[in-house]
């Protein structure tokens, strides 16, 4: 729980610092996100054998799909209580929490909707580094995955991996990165109908 406190702490001051200081990082954070992806690719290099990626083969190929699937409904439903137009509940569910570019992808048919989606997936983002310890309490590990949508091969991956190890982290960069092969192509697609 103690990285929990972790976590809030580092982004109430992130955002603190962000709002009092203005600092102007320009690509940094794209660098130490590469940095961060290549050292936990090294980590489970060392560490799964092809045997483990045989076995988590299918459930590797079948949670993306399930994921994608499941963020377009919750978009849909979410549209409809909203009471906004469904094309938009979809896109931005589509996102599947890659905000960085569904926001941008929206942005261009409405600035309001690009906000949303940027907002809407980035909040995806946080509540899976905050909740997913929490979650696997109830719901395997490889499983609870699904939270993290895109995110789980770069962002998230860290939290999977430290709380639901080494093989849950593997799960977790297959289904980030179909995931982040498919959404840039889905969202502009649901956006042209």
């Amino acid at each position: 729980m103690r990285i929990l406190y972790f976590v809030l702490i580092s982004l109430i001051a992130g955002v603190l610092v962000g709002y009092f200081l203005h600092p102007d990082f320009g690509n940094t954070y794209e660098i130490m996100l590469d940095v961060l992806i290549l050292l936990i690719g090294v980590d489970l290099g060392m560490s799964i054998n092809s045997k483990e990626i045989k076995r988590l083969g299918k459930k590797s190929l079948v949670l993306p799909l399930e994921t994608l699937v499941g963020s377009i409904v919750g978009g849909t439903i979410g549209a409809v209580i909203l009471g906004t137009d469904l094309k938009w509940g979809l896109a931005i569910g589509a996102g599947c929490g890659w905000y960085s570019i569904t926001g941008p992808l929206i942005a261009k048919y409405s600035a309001v909707y690009g906000a949303i989606g940027f907002l809407g997936n980035l909040m995806r983002e946080i509540l899976t580094i905050i909740l997913y310890p929490i979650v696997i309490r109830w719901v395997p590990k490889e499983k609870a995955v699904v939270m993290g949508g895109a995110t789980t091969m770069d962002t998230t991956l860290p939290v999977i991996t430290k709380f639901g190890g080494r093989e849950a982290g593997l799960v977790a960069f297959v289904h980030g990165f179909i995931l982040t092969a498919i959404v840039p192509f889905i969202v502009p697609i649901i956006l042209a109908l």
